[in-house]
């Protein structure tokens, strides 16, 4: 469940995937997979699918609660690249310098507009603002 009384006082759908939970904002998601998970491009079709139904082809933002320690395929970088071009801000919620040094590599491979945070309400003022000036 999400630790933020900002976002829980806001309109959301909590969908139960594979990878973990999915909450749905009117113009975000909010992310928070299961420990150990291996991300790639074939595994997260499901969570892809979601926000392809949510957003369509409108802007939209993606939050990465990194509560739990899980692994990206960076061979696959490409495909997330070319498939969400309308992702217009990624913010990643770092608990750790793991995380943190895990989510400056990955800057290396994606190209979507990325920073991280230390807590949730930072992430989400940060997407909510880009998103405003990306309109």
């Amino acid at each position: 469940m999400i630790n933020s009384s900002y976002l829980n006082s806001r309109d959301y759908t909590l969908l139960n995937v594979k990878l973990g939970s999915v909450y749905l904002f009117e113009n975000y998601i909010v992310t928070e997979f299961k420990e150990g998970v291996d991300i790639n491009f074939e595994n997260f079709k499901e969570v892809a699918e979601i926000i392809n139904r949510q957003f369509s082809n409108r802007p939209f933002g993606f939050i990465a609660n990194r509560l739990n320690s899980y692994s990206i395929d960076l061979t696959d970088a490409k495909k997330f690249n070319t498939h969400f071009p309308n992702l217009k801000a990624y913010a990643i919620v770092v608990y750790n310098a793991l995380t943190q040094r895990v989510f400056e590599i990955e800057n290396h491979f994606f190209e979507f507009n990325r920073a991280a945070f230390k807590d949730i309400e930072n992430a989400t003022e940060w997407v909510e603002e880009t998103l405003l000036t990306s309109s």
